[in-house]
């Protein structure tokens, strides 16, 4: 059954040129299902929510379909999954995203939790750079606008779907996922991230001699630091 869903997950996303692409899914899904191990979490469960966790993403299919999720449906009656099964990953998957927890919303059973925190930490890191730099190529925004500083007071009315620059999407919201984790697991795999896209941020300054910029991303931190501790 995961072999069927996955195939069709690939079908679905093969196209996708904005970083929500199958490898996201194939990361997510990696992650996900090491958590689960570590965690003792049911790893079938937590597959089943990794693979379809992107497949009515709004960025992609909509608003419509972020809140009908017509695709998770369909693979999942395709292949016969149970209908209380069915329940469980539809509920995780709608409570699954940054957009959905400045709504208030987050996963409430483990395996949701575990891909929440897969999902988050793709957001952070290496890769994470790289799937910033090409969401934001592909909706005509540059990596790095010298000039335009990020917005501190992000919330669900002002969340913009596609940032100012790449870098304003690391201050809007890549920064801020290690301290959104829910497992363990997750804060663990987050940390290290962290300290990758940080280094990377001082490092982009540093070649732009951008000393306001190191100054901003310093005291930044210091902020997010106290704020979560």
């Amino acid at each position: 059954m995961i072999d069927e869903i996955r195939k069709k997950v690939y079908e679905l996303l093969s196209n996708d040129k904005s970083g929500h692409d199958v490898s996201h899914i194939k990361r997510v899904e990696n992650l996900a299902s090491s958590f689960a191990i570590k965690e003792n979490a049911n790893v079938e469960l937590t597959l089943l929510i990794a693979l379809l966790h992107d497949v009515d993403d709004y960025k992609l299919f909509g608003l419509e379909n972020e809140k009908d999720l017509p695709n998770a449906k369909h693979i999942m009656d395709t292949v016969g999954v149970d209908k209380k099964t069915q329940k469980i990953v539809l509920k995780e998957i709608s409570h699954i995203g940054y957009r959905k927890l400045l709504q208030g919303l987050r996963p409430t059973t483990l395996e949701g939790q575990i891909v929440s925190d897969a999902d988050m930490c793709d957001g952070i890191g290496a890769t994470a750079i790289i799937r910033t730099c090409t969401y934001e190529l592909s909706h005509n925004k540059p990596f790095f606008d010298k000039e335009i500083f990020p917005n501190k007071e992000v919330n669900v009315d002002n969340y913009k779907l596609c940032a100012d620059s790449g870098v304003i999407h690391c201050f809007e919201k890549l920064l801020k996922l290690k301290y959104l984790m829910l497992t363990e697991s997750g804060r663990c795999e987050a940390t290290n991230r962290q300290t990758i896209m940080v280094d990377f941020l001082y490092n982009l300054f540093l070649e732009e001699n951008e000393p306001k910029w190191i100054s901003y991303l310093e005291e930044y931190l210091k902020e997010l630091e106290n704020t979560n501790n």
